[in-house]
C-alpha cells in the first residue's frame, strides 16, 4: 500500500472511529461507505447480479431535495428508496451508490446488484452513482464530488470498476436533464469522463 494511501486511510479510520477493525473486503483507500443498515433501508427485493468489473458509471441527480449532514442525508435516502420502492414498485432505491451534501456515500444496490438508473440497455452494464439534490443551478460542495471520486477509486481498487471505465451523465444515455446543468459541467472534466 501506498504511503499517501495508508495515510488516508489511517486518518478516515480515526476520524470515523473504526479503529484496527476495518472490513478486510474494502480496499485501505476507500473511503467510508454508509451501509444500509445504518441510514435505515427497508430490505431489498433485488437479486439480479452485475458482471464484474463493470466498465461504465452512469452519473445522476435526484432532483429532489439536497440534504447536508448525515440525519438529514439518511432520511433523504429513506425517502428516495420510499419512491422507488413504493410509489415506482421497483424491488429496491434504484442506485448502487447515493451521494450527500455532508460527504458521505450511503450504499444503495451496492457493487454487486443491478440498479434501475438508467433504463434497460445501462443498467446491467454500469454502477449508478446519484447525487441526492438538484444540480440544475447549483453546484454540489466540494466533500461531495470528492465522495464520488473515491468512491470510484474505491470500486477499481475493489475490482468491481474496470480501470479504464468510462464515466456517462445520465443526459448522456437517456433523454433527461439530469444530473443537472452544473454537475453535468463538473463531470465533463473528470479523466474517464466519455459522451
Amino acid at each position: 500500500m501506498s504511503r499517501p494511501c495508508a495515510l488516508l486511510a489511517w486518518a478516515l479510520l480515526a476520524l470515523f472511529g473504526l479503529g484496527a477493525a476495518q472490513n478486510k473486503e474494502t480496499p485501505a483507500c476507500c473511503g467510508p461507505i454508509v451501509p444500509r443498515s445504518e441510514w435505515g433501508a427497508r430490505p431489498s427485493e433485488c437479486s439480479q447480479p452485475l458482471t464484474q468489473p463493470v466498465r461504465y458509471v452512469v452519473i445522476s441527480h435526484t432532483a429532489g431535495s439536497n440534504c447536508d449532514t448525515p440525519a438529514s442525508c439518511r432520511q433523504q435516502a429513506q425517502n428516495v428508496q420510499h419512491y422507488h420502492a413504493s410509489t415506482r414498485r421497483w424491488c429496491d432505491v434504484a442506485y448502487n451508490f447515493l451521494i450527500g451534501e455532508d460527504g458521505l456515500v450511503y450504499e444503495g444496490r451496492g457493487w454487486n446488484i443491478k440498479g434501475d438508473h438508467t433504463g434497460p440497455t445501462w443498467n446491467p452494464i454500469s454502477i449508478g452513482i446519484t447525487f441526492m439534490g438538484n444540480y440544475m443551478e447549483r453546484v454540489p460542495p466540494a466533500r461531495a464530488i470528492r465522495a464520488a471520486q473515491s468512491l470510484m477509486a474505491c470500486g477499481v481498487a475493489k475490482g468491481a470498476l474496470r480501470p479504464d471505465y468510462e464515466i456517462k451523465g445520465h443526459r448522456d444515455v437517456q433523454n433527461t436533464l439530469s444530473p443537472g446543468d452544473q454537475l453535468y459541467a463538473i463531470i465533463q472534466n473528470w479523466p474517464h469522463y466519455r459522451e
